[in-house]
């Protein structure tokens, strides 16, 4: 396998470059009959797509989704679903110097040490407009997800640079996070994150952040140990993310300053019968097997590595040079990001859910 795809029994490939033809993905092992609409799905792809707001990339990018396969009279046909979107406001220009010249902690040097050569226009492969085929994939299991399981599937951003909220993610709903441009639920919060975000643009600077992912009503049993564990796949569907350089679930590092009895969740029965844990420090997965609590987690994000500001670089022909990012980019990708936490989420948890169905009837 090239890396292309993820999942086992519900399986994306997806496939495009940022300034190619299209960007799209192939949806195999998709369950038929799940009632699902074109707008249903591009609704979705509007919390991704870029120039939405005076903080994110100025790119017009429509992102006008195509279902071209696995698809008839409004509902899933069971066979494999090709979802795909037009690329419209390319600029390859913009990259010249790119071409030339690696950016600093961009994917520019590696892909080039891979592959022997790269598509420089936006970053080819290496672009998060690769992203946009994953929301679109995922917004066919957050429906099937919502409507059998009841599981509802959310995240929020969480802090800025130095700034964080502290809200309880128990009592954050998508009206809240969808109320503002930063996709911070705490408003206050809020404005002094798009205030900074604002200050670095400025500034020709990017900066980094967190992103809190929220899984609620996952029925307890979903996850394959050893190495498929819930938690690993989550961790596995973040870290795949661009940007991304940190994943912990539940208390974290934060854990490991507590005793095993300050930590461990006490076990007891609700009025229902079911078993139930009082607190959640394990973010919802116990033994790598979800326990039935709201699993939830934090995705860190680094800063945007192309910039305005002169850096200091070298050439394809390792000479040093200076370089200064043209184009159009985010000075902070967490707005953008969140809908790409939600899908990832989504996507591992349908996957578990259908591996789990499959084993157990």
């Amino acid at each position: 396998m090239a890396g292309n795809s993820f999942g086992q029994l519900f399986r994306i490939t997806t496939f495009g470059e940022s300034h190619g033809g299209a960007v799209g993905v192939v949806v195999d092992g998709c369950p038929p009959g799940i009632e699902i609409s074109q707008e249903e799905i591009q609704k979705e792809l509007d919390r991704r797509k870029p120039g939405q707001s005076k903080i994110t990339t100025p790119r017009k990018e429509t992102d006008k989704i195509h279902i071209l396969s696995g698809y008839f009279e409004g509902k899933t046909t069971g066979t494999p679903i090709l979802l795909v979107a037009y690329n419209e406001d390319t600029r390859p220009q913009d990259y010249t110097e790119m071409m030339k010249s690696y950016r600093p902690s961009h994917a520019d040097f590696t892909y080039d040490a891979k592959y022997g050569f790269r598509d420089w226009r936006g970053s080819g492969r290496a672009s998060a407009r690769e992203t946009l085929a994953r929301v679109a994939a995922a917004a066919i299991a957050k429906k099937y997800l919502k409507e059998k399981l009841g599981i509802e599937i959310l995240s929020y951003v969480e802090q800025v640079g130095d700034i964080r909220t502290d809200m309880d993610f128990e009592k954050v709903t998508p009206e809240a996070i969808e109320s503002n441009i930063i996709r911070c639920p705490d408003q206050s919060t809020a404005e002094k994150m798009i205030k900074l975000v604002e200050e670095v643009k400025a500034d020709g600077d990017s900066i980094g952040g967190v992103i809190r992912g929220v899984i609620k009503n996952v029925p307890p049993g979903l996850g394959e140990p050893v190495f498929d564990k819930i938690s690993a796949d989550l961790g596995k569907g973040m870290l795949s993310i661009n940007a991304v350089k940190g994943f912990e679930l539940g208390s974290g590092f934060e854990g490991t300053k507590l005793r095993g009895s300050q930590h461990n969740d006490p076990f007891y029965t609700d009025e229902n019968g079911r078993v139930r844990t009082k607190t959640n420090n394990a973010g919802g997965t116990i033994g790598g097997i979800s326990s039935g609590e709201t699993i939830h987690f934090r995705v860190a994000f680094k800063p945007v590595s192309t910039i305005g500001k002169e850096q200091d670089t070298v050439s394809r022909e390792k000479e040093a040079v200076k370089l200064a990012a043209s184009g159009r980019h985010d000075p902070c990708v967490l707005p953008r990001a969140v809908p790409i936490v939600d899908a990832m989420s989504a996507l591992v948890v349908m996957d578990h859910y259908l591996r789990h169905k499959a084993q157990n009837g």
